[in-house]
Parts: structure tokens; C-alpha cells; sequence
């Protein structure tokens, strides 16, 4: 039978069938992802063949269908080993706070790689506009702006008070969205906002780290009643690279591959080659200087080197 995996616990793995039932199921076999080792083979939003066990209400994952797409990310417990955090998405959100957790423009910039990489449309979701001075909302429009200039469109909404839900709402219709971001910026809340009758746990940022704290344990899907679903994950405390190439990087910044067609060498990484005219881009205003931080920060982890300290002309 064919069904959509809806809910990863590690082990098992609830499938939503063809006929709507759900069913519980354990992996048949081993799955891999080219050269890569998993921590999950199998990701919420994959498609599967299930086999009913004898005399069981669960089943054995025998088959994996091929994947339009996936996001996937560096395990934080094992180094060597990526973490898929979903399959077969339409678009994907990144929810960010301006405080409550701080805003952190590098987690946005690590998060856009990993969608840009399968041409995954992307926007970024600012929570929690109920709380914002108006310093926090002067640097979301410059949030806004910067984003905009590169083709991502940034949202403002507040799960507390329903600000900008309608126009996510028309966002999601219809489509599978992956739902992600730091613990703490409240993407239980926005669920239980869409998803009335669902009541996730929530939780406040903890006030001695200034970080959020975990509430949703496993990914898992939920179906939109007005059309679509979406997959909300557990918060994400960063992003690690081990599965990508310099060019990766360089391929996947919007405005920085489109700018390194004019520089002199074709295999320039935009660091301290010279006659670069990704640098010069940043020289005259063209490119954020925010976003090329995130790049060469990423390319450092990539590389394994520190080209900031040896850099001085930024």
C-alpha cells in the first residue's frame, strides 16, 4: 500500500495510507542518501510502500519513492551523520523573532542554502510583531528590504493577537510547507493559531539564556483544513555543512553567483582573490554586507579555514 510518512519518532513512523487510515510502521531494509549516512533515513513527507503485518495493526516501510525535494541539516549529536528534516515540500518557512529569542540574520542565511540548494521557495515569517518597539520594527524593514532585493518575501505576524495570519493563511493554501526555526519563536503558537482544535504545547524563552526551549519532540504533518498541510519540526539550534563543496555555497547565494559571473577567475570563492567583483558589489552597496558575512561563515565551516582574520578590508 501507499501512504506519506506524516510523523517521524525515530523508530517508528506514522503513515497516512491511501484510503486516509494511519498506520504504524517500522523500516524494512536500509535506506541511504547517495554517500551521506542518516541519523533518519526515512522523513516526514516521504513517500513509501507499506506492508501490513500479519495479524498486526502496523506495517514494514519496504520501498521509498523517489524525492521531488528534501531540506536536510548536520546532526548536532553526531558530527558525521545528516539529519533530514523533510521530503517532498512545495515551500518552506523560516520563523524568526526580532527579540525574544534576537534575531539572528546567519541562522536565516544557513536555513535559505539549504532550501536554495533543491529551488525550494522560501520566505521568512517574523513572529511575535505584538511585542516590537519601534527599533525592532525599523530593523525588520531593513530585514524586509534586504531580503526583498534577493526575491525573498518576509512576513510580519503575531500568533498572540492573529496580526498577518490571514495572509499566511493564503500563503499555505493548498501547498505542503515545512515549518522551521530556533525553538523559542513561537511555531507551536502559529500552528495552534491555524489549527484551532490542535492545542500543541508551547513554551516561553527561558529567561536565564535568552534561548527557546524545545516543545515540539518530533517532525510531523498536519492537514489544513482550508487546503494543503504543513510539517512543523522541532526547533532547529543550528545548521552545519559537512555535506557541501565550496561552490555549494558560492552557487546557492543568490546575489553572489549572479555577481561572479564578472569576476576575473571563474573558480574565485570571493574571499582574497583579486579583480573580485563580488567584493567590489559590497564596496559600492550592492550586496549586503550581512549576507556576505553568513557566506564567508559558511564557507569557513565548509573549509575548515578562518578566512575572516586573514581578510582586512571589511
Amino acid at each position: 500500500m501507499e501512504g506519506i510518512v506524516t510523523k517521524s519518532t525515530g523508530k517508528w513512523y506514522i503513515v497516512k495510507l491511501a484510503d486516509g487510515k494511519f498506520m504504524n510502521c517500522r523500516i524494512k531494509g536500509k535506506f541511504r542518501l547517495g554517500k551521506f549516512k542518516l541519523t533518519n533515513p526515512i522523513a516526514v513527507g516521504d513517500k513509501v510502500w507499506v506492508d501490513p503485518e500479519k495479524g498486526l495493526d502496523t506495517g514494514m516501510i519496504s520501498k521509498l519513492f523517489p524525492r521531488d525535494n528534501y531540506v536536510l541539516r548536520q546532526s548536532t549529536r553526531r558530527r558525521h551523520y545528516m539529519h533530514l528534516i523533510a521530503a517532498n515540500i512545495d515551500q518552506a518557512f523560516i520563523i524568526v523573532t526580532i527579540q525574544d529569542p534576537m534575531l539572528k540574520p546567519g541562522f536565516i542565511d544557513r536555513f535559505l542554502l539549504t532550501t536554495e540548494m533543491h529551488s525550494i521557495p522560501s520566505y521568512i515569517i517574523v513572529n511575535k510583531a505584538d511585542i516590537y518597539t519601534e527599533d525592532d520594527l525599523a530593523i525588520y524593514e531593513g530585514l524586509k528590504q534586504m531580503y526583498a532585493e534577493i526575491g525573498y518575501e518576509t512576513l510580519l505576524i503575531s500568533a498572540e493577537t492573529g496580526e498577518g495570519v490571514d495572509a499566511l493563511k493564503e500563503l499555505l493554501k493548498d501547498k505542503t510547507t515545512l515549518l522551521s526555526g530556533h525553538s523559542g519563536v513561537g511555531k507551536s503558537s502559529i500552528v495552534n493559531n491555524i489549527l484551532v482544535d490542535l492545542d500543541l504545547d508551547t513554551q516561553e524563552v527561558s529567561d536565564y539564556s535568552g534561548k527557546g526551549m524545545h516543545t515540539t519532540t518530533f517532525a510531523q504533518m498536519h492537514d489544513l483544513e482550508f487546503g494543503g498541510s504543513i510539517i512543523d519540526t522541532p526547533g532547529i539550534k543550528e545548521m552545519g555543512f559537512i555535506n557541501m563543496e565550496p561552490e555549494d555555497v558560492a552557487h546557492n547565494f543568490r546575489e553572489i553567483f549572479k555577481m561572479s559571473e564578472h569576476c576575473k577567475y571563474g573558480d574565485c570563492k570571493h574571499v582574497n582573490e583579486p579583480e573580485c567583483a563580488v567584493k567590489e558589489a559590497i564596496e559600492l552597496g550592492r550586496i549586503s554586507i550581512l549576507r556576505y558575512q553568513s557566506y564567508v561563515s559558511i564557507l569557513e565551516d565548509v573549509m575548515g579555514q578562518n578566512y575572516w582574520e586573514r581578510e582586512t578590508d571589511w
